[in-house]
């Protein structure tokens, strides 16, 4: 969706061409539920002397949520993030680049090989932390940004790196036996 606006600049008039995708508002919507939920958890931090992520609770929590609404979430997510790497390690090998751990390890372009994996998981990622937070209100009654910035990711990111890195790896194996089959 575009929004334009006419601006006024001394003398002259101009159209600014505004871009709102559905990105923008999901990376919107996430921004303002966990802004929301700062201030309680900063109460709670206040009120027991304990940082929510350090504490045996957290831990607790965790296998409750393994079993509480949205448990679905802990298979749905890592798959969908498998696809979008498998996806990614297709490209990555039509390209002849490096498989993506090795070179986000090894290779200078590092910025470019993390706003690309950004780009590819930043709905799903803002999805996960949406659904933590949902999660955290119907089993805890409270929402704990840090815990939802820190599960939603890791449900993404790690499933994600390794079946690009491994696709990419399988799919230029692949390739080579098929080049060497045929001057063969």
């Amino acid at each position: 969706m575009e929004v334009c606006l006419l601006r006024r600049d001394d003398s002259r008039t101009s159209k600014v061409k505004i871009s709102i995708s559905r990105s923008s508002v999901l990376t919107a919507i996430v921004i303002t539920v966990l802004l929301a939920a700062t201030p309680f958890a900063i109460w709670e931090f206040v009120r027991t002397g304990e940082l929510y992520l350090l504490t045996h609770r957290f831990v607790d929590d965790m296998v409750a949520r393994l079993h509480g609404p949205g448990r679905m979430r802990f298979i749905l997510q890592p798959t969908m993030a498998i696809i979008l790497g498998v996806r990614d390690g297709v490209k990555d090998a039509r390209a002849g680049s490096r498989p993506f751990l090795s070179a986000l390890v090894f290779q200078a372009r590092r910025r470019e090989l993390v706003r690309g994996a950004v780009a590819s998981l930043r709905d799903l990622v803002a999805v996960a932390i949406l659904l933590d937070v949902v999660s955290q209100l119907l089993i805890f009654r409270m929402v704990h940004p840090a815990a939802a910035l820190l599960l939603g990711p890791v449900l993404i990111a790690a499933p994600y790196a390794f079946s690009r890195a491994a696709t990419n790896r399988i799919a230029r194996w692949r390739s080579e036996v098929a080049r060497t089959a045929e001057a063969g």
